[in-house]
């Protein structure tokens, strides 16, 4: 099933230039801050949470899925976002997705239980798929891949400062009396409007009208089927057993719809997932890779803010400063790498050097416990993060460089997809994980606040988030061991010195 809107006879596309260094820049602007919203969405109420499920009378349950919402409506949406930016105007549809964020920034700040919560979590991760999908899509379109290194390095930054830093501003907000938490959400309104403004005067890209052709039924069967997963993976273990019958239903529910998702992408002139992708090597181990990286990683980095606070007793401020090693090592890595990648051409080093640091800096937070000393700690993760700048925008580069331009948002957000894919089942999963862990060692399931709790359960508590916590990294390591194998085995490609709307204008 698909929605047709002929706009006019199709015309060839506009002669298309490559920007100058300053119209790059410029553009890039706008791009970043919205990068930045979309990614402060996701972790500024990291360090937050304990205080908000507390004050809203949550269970650890309700915890996980402040931030699975999110990522499930963000990782269930890119698809279509990505695939849209191949048939629409691309500067219209990150004004569109910036907008559905502001809207569900207003509704959270203002929300006076879980469940409003949770629905103005959906509505942000929309618009947050729809970032995440468009600006390395954009920034392709402009930069050619032997300079996209240089800007994705930036972006690469952005990433990696939104996703450590975001638990620092959240805490300072918490611990601020005069704001508190709320104001972890209504942070996002002014950045989200600046991005569009600044989108507006700065984006310039080419346009090609022709027929358009959504395919609306494959991406409604691939939203619902991948949704289905992942609510079982956040109930399994918690609301009941993995080998329930809930499990069979939702879990044979979830491929059928699937499979049936895959058929019709099979048949559509405009699938919204184009399977000639997985044909190409380079793109379809990039994505491996992608998903590997994402349940590994972000399954036990969520989770580290609520060990910080309730294992080490530290206050959110606290919390939020002993992420700093992580952002500092990410932004570097990510910085300096793509500079190395534009100068020499050669990237497959930083891919497989990043997986290596990812294993290792998994493997060193997998023996953490309620008494490792913060500068060990900090040092584990140093570690982490260099992997991750070393590894994680490579991988849209050198997917981006061997993708056809016609296909360049489709394979961009199937990347972005599969990542934010492992993350929301790593998520889901260890969040099951560790509320089941926690409560047999305290014998309970709600967040607890430590400073209501007599010394001798206090310790106890301590003690248990601070096992589970390193348990769940050691279940992410063997993830992070597959995506080495898998990024040893792209192929250097060199890369490309004409970006996308110049090959496609070709």
């Amino acid at each position: 099933m698909t929605n047709t809107a002929t706009a006019a006879p199709p015309e060839p596309a506009q002669q298309h230039r490559a920007p100058g260094r300053r119209a790059v820049v410029q553009a890039l602007s706008g791009l970043m801050v919205g990068m930045f919203v979309s990614i402060l969405a996701s972790t500024v109420v990291a360090n937050a949470l304990p205080r908000i499920i507390s004050d809203l009378g949550g269970s650890q349950s309700a915890y996980t899925w402040v931030v699975t919402t999110e990522l499930l409506a963000m990782t269930a949406t890119v698809p279509l976002w990505g695939k849209l930016s191949d048939l629409y105007s691309k500067k219209l549809l990150v004004q569109l997705s910036l907008g559905l964020f502001l809207v569900g920034s207003l509704v959270a700040g203002l929300s006076q239980g879980i469940e409003v919560l949770l629905v103005s979590r959906v509505v942000q991760g929309i618009g947050a798929g729809g970032l995440t999908a468009l600006a390395p899509v954009i920034l392709a379109m402009i930069v050619s891949p032997r300079e996209l290194g240089r800007y994705s390095g930036i972006l690469g930054a952005v990433f990696a400062v939104g996703t450590v830093a975001g638990p620092l501003i959240g805490g300072v907000l918490v611990d601020t009396p005069w704001l508190g938490w709320r104001w972890c959400f209504f942070l996002g309104v002014p950045l989200t409007a600046l991005a569009i403004v600044l989108l507006q005067r700065t984006l310039d890209l080419p346009t090609t009208r022709k027929e358009v052709r959504v395919d609306y039924l494959g991406a409604a069967l691939l939203m619902t089927g991948v949704s289905t997963l992942l609510v079982w993976s956040s109930l399994a273990g918690n609301q009941f057993p993995w080998g329930s019958m809930w499990t069979v239903v939702l879990v044979g529910g979830g491929l059928l719809i699937l499979a049936a998702a895959l058929v019709v992408e099979s048949r559509v002139p405009e699938p919204v997932l184009p399977l000639s992708l997985f044909r190409i090597r380079t793109v379809t181990l990039s994505i491996i890779a992608s998903f590997l990286v994402g349940v590994a990683m972000f399954g036990g980095t969520v989770f580290l803010s609520q060990y910080f606070q309730l294992s080490l007793g530290k206050t959110p401020t606290q919390a939020g400063l002993l992420s700093l090693p992580m952002i500092f090592s990410m932004l570097i890595a990510s910085t300096v790498s793509g500079q190395l990648i534009t100068r020499t051409g050669r990237w497959k080093s930083h891919l497989v050097l990043g997986a290596a640091l990812i294993v290792a800096g998994l493997c060193l937070l997998g023996t953490i416990s309620s008494t490792t000393p913060v500068v060990l700690l900090g040092c584990y993760m140093a570690v982490l993060g260099i992997g991750v700048g070393l590894l994680m925008q490579n991988l849209v580069l050198v997917a981006q460089n061997d993708a056809p331009p016609k296909d360049l948002g489709a394979a961009t957000s199937a990347l972005s997809f599969f990542r934010s894919l492992g993350g929301s089942i790593g998520v889901s999963v260890l969040g099951a994980v560790l509320a089941n862990r926690v409560g047999s060692m305290t014998g309970h399931g709600v967040v607890p606040n430590l400073a209501l709790l007599p010394e001798a359960e206090a310790a106890v508590v301590r003690e248990a988030y601070g096992i589970a916590t390193g348990e769940l990294f050691l279940l992410g390591a063997p993830m992070a061991v597959l995506a080495l194998v898998t990024v040893v085995f792209i192929k250097p490609i060199p890369l490309k010195t004409q970006s996308a709307g110049e090959r496609l204008a070709s």
